[in-house]
């Protein structure tokens, strides 16, 4: 950068007070940053100053500066010699892209030789910052200012690369972050005579400045879905759906509810709500019948004279000594919208806590994708923990999202390594923002789903709000035989990833299909709760090459029917004029229908079959359906209520409070706290 460039920069004179201040106080930092560090090299016995104090110089208006930067203009300090000057805008690039670096916490380099401003980064320095930056980072709290720009970081380290020699690409760099740092004081400026009211109002404010991560806010996306709508039996007796075991919708709602807000209702999914929580239904006594099959009737708290019929599976619980090799490749964004403390950072936490649950023998690889993709590790045994654990803790976050790039190289990977006798699965922690490479759902959709037929699966973790896509998540993860899960706090991940590992990592069943065919004699309409997106045709059921959901070790599985019993005035739909009354099927009278289910073991090509009559009588009470009700009429209750009647919040909390039972983990207590904060949510 040459002289009168830089000086063009920092000549400022009409913009206003705060911009000028802004200026004049990094301009400061700088340069008590460079005599410091001069200091400690000449001196190294002296005691040394503290660490950051430029930092506190920077982030402090007082009157010492304030009458300083009246008396020292900007062209005074620029008849120091070449090197101070570069000296002074390294100290500034140092200090500022530190904190105002959209994109990145790497620190600009620091002053290795003063004669030649030599920029290599020493990494004694990056050691001694970094701890102490990311701390700031963490606990400060933004002002109020612009939404930053993702592609600006990005942009300003290709110019960085491109430039030579490095001496003067990190002076720009260090022109450029001023110029970010002057630009972000704009909002607070006043008209110059309003300075001094200026400086009080928003100095706690200025003093709290730290580098504002990626925040988009309503941008994330759900794919809209009616709810099923009631049938009537004489006209569509049969129903099919494949089952679901992801968990994303509830704790995605449980955010929102923690921030004081109602959830879009695109984003409810009661089947995801129900199978959150493990109900104790009956197990399995071994993996060649791989779950049972329990029935319970009811009556509906929502609307009387209506049934609810619940349909129970428990997955059979893989023994430690069972569990096959797992041989995984996490496929981690770290793309410029993953910079936020509940996105990267708290991906690396949870892939920390999957790894505690893994075999010294198993294998992790790591991939990343930004704007490009690459392998960051190759497979490596757990035993070597903390070769993982370093490649995990060197990822940043920037660039845009190629996110079908790092797909295709986490398969290749995958399929290089491939070993028939272990679990081959990807991993994938995104936030589901793609936008570079393959970014059509069909085409991604059609690549997973011939490399599930290779016996590659693929799992995903959802992170964050604001740019949240759910539905490719939701997408990749169906047809990649994986379970899609939100972790939306470090509990979450311990939940997913550690008190349910097996149930994420190892399928029992797949392409499990449920088909019900209700008795016209015995049920007028009935009506499915949830499972929308896992609709299938009715020949779908017997066809053993359509696919459908799976079910990992100890999953369960939960799904529930709203009846109208004949002779009932609870229906919502006419008979049809001209069609006569269903005629009484001799010895089916005591039944309410009858259930099939259809499943394949983990390494067959062939559907087994097992069915189940549904009783035309109550049930005992028991307490897991019960609180199963409670979660079902919550979340319809969010999506609106069109069939709840009268039925309130404080409904669902009586109905949870009395049948939560025992709470081990506190998720059911969690639960009653959430119906609490809806009510509260509605209210305002």
């Amino acid at each position: 950068m040459k002289q009168q460039d830089l000086q063009q920069l920092l000549k400022d004179t009409e913009q206003s007070a705060i911009r000028a201040e802004a200026k004049q106080r990094a301009i400061d930092a700088a340069m008590l940053e460079f005599r410091e560090a001069a200091q400690t090299e000449s001196a190294p016995a002296v005691k040394k100053a503290p660490r950051f104090q430029g930092l506190q110089r920077l982030l402090r208006l007082t009157g010492e500066q304030k009458s300083r930067s009246k008396t020292m203009t900007m062209n005074s300090r620029l008849m120091f010699s070449g090197l101070f000057a570069t000296a002074c805008m390294l100290g500034l690039g140092v200090m500022v892209a530190l904190l105002f670096d959209e994109q990145s916490f790497t620190p600009v380099p620091a002053i290795q030789d003063m004669e030649t401003a030599d920029l290599a980064a020493p990494r004694r320095m990056e050691e001694q910052n970094s701890a102490a930056v990311e701390e700031l980072i963490i606990t400060a709290s933004p002002p109020k200012a612009p939404a930053p720009d993702p592609r600006e970081s990005a942009e300003v380290r290709k110019e960085l690369l491109s430039q030579e020699p490095l001496g003067i690409a990190s002076a720009n760099r260090a022109a450029e972050a001023a110029q970010r740092y002057a630009n972000r004081a704009q909002p607070y400026a006043l008209a110059p005579a309003d300075k001094g009211v200026v400086q009080r109002q928003l100095a706690p404010q200025l003093d709290a400045i730290t580098p504002p991560h990626y925040q988009e806010t309503g941008r994330d996306r759900f794919e809209t879905v009616q709810s099923n709508p009631v049938k009537r039996v004489s006209e569509e007796p049969v129903s099919t759906f494949s089952i679901d075991v992801d968990t994303a919708s509830y704790s995605f709602v449980r955010r929102q509810l923690n921030h004081g807000i109602l959830p879009q209702k695109d984003a409810v999914r009661v089947e995801e709500m129900l199978n959150y929580f493990d109900y104790n239904y009956p197990a399995p006594d071994s993996r060649e019948q791989p779950f049972k099959l329990s029935v319970a009737v009811n009556d509906s708290p929502w609307r009387q004279g209506n049934k609810l019929v619940h349909i129970g599976i428990k997955g059979y619980q893989l023994t430690q000594a069972a569990l096959p090799k797992s041989n995984l490749v996490f496929l981690l964004d770290v793309s410029g919208s993953m910079n936020s403390p509940d996105k990267l950072p708290l991906v690396k936490q949870s892939m920390n806590l999957l790894l505690n649950q893994l075999q010294p023998e198993d294998t992790i690889a790591i991939v990343v994708y930004a704007g490009a993709a690459g392998t960051v590790l190759e497979p490596t045994p757990v035993k070597e923990k903390q070769k993982i654990l370093a490649a995990l803790n060197k990822l940043r976050a920037g660039g845009s999202t190629a996110g079908a790039q790092g797909i295709q190289l986490a398969y290749q990977l995958a399929e290089d390594n491939y070993d028939k006798q272990a679990v081959n699965r990807i991993i994938l922690a995104t936030d589901g923002d793609f936008n570079v490479g393959i970014t059509n759902r069909e085409e991604l959709q059609g690549f997973v789903e011939r490399k599930r037929e290779k016996g590659i699966f693929l799992s995903v973790l959802g992170f964050g709000q604001g740019n949240y896509h759910d539905h490719m998540m939701q997408v990749l993860a169906q047809n990649g035989n994986g379970v899609a899960a939100y972790i939306d706090t470090l509990s979450e991940a311990q939940k997913v990833l550690v008190d349910q590992a097996t149930s994420t990592l190892f399928t029992i069943a797949k392409d499990v299909k449920i088909q019900v065919e209700f008795n016209p004699a015995t049920v007028m309409e009935y009506r499915l709760l949830g499972y929308e997106t896992r609709a299938l045709n009715r020949e779908d059921f017997n066809n053993d090459a359509v696919d459908a959901g799976d079910i990992g070790s100890g999953h369960t599985v939960t799904a529930i029917y709203e009846i109208t019993p004949t002779g009932t005035d609870a229906g919502l739909i006419e008979e049809h004029r001209y069609t006569a009354a269903p005629r009484e099927q001799r010895g089916k009278a005591g039944e309410y229908g009858f259930i099939k289910i259809r499943y394949k073991l983990p390494d067959a090509a062939k559907s087994n079959l097992i069915s189940r009559k549904i009783s035309a009588r109550n049930t005992p009470e028991n307490q897991e359906t019960r609180f199963a009700t409670a979660v079902a009429g919550f979340a319809q209750l969010l999506k609106g209520g069109q069939y709840t009647g009268e039925w309130r919040y404080d409904d669902a909390i009586a109905l949870a409070q009395q049948h939560k039972g025992e709470d081990l983990y506190g998720y059911r207590t969690e639960f009653v706290q959430l119906i609490r904060k809806a009510k509260i949510a509605k209210d305002m």
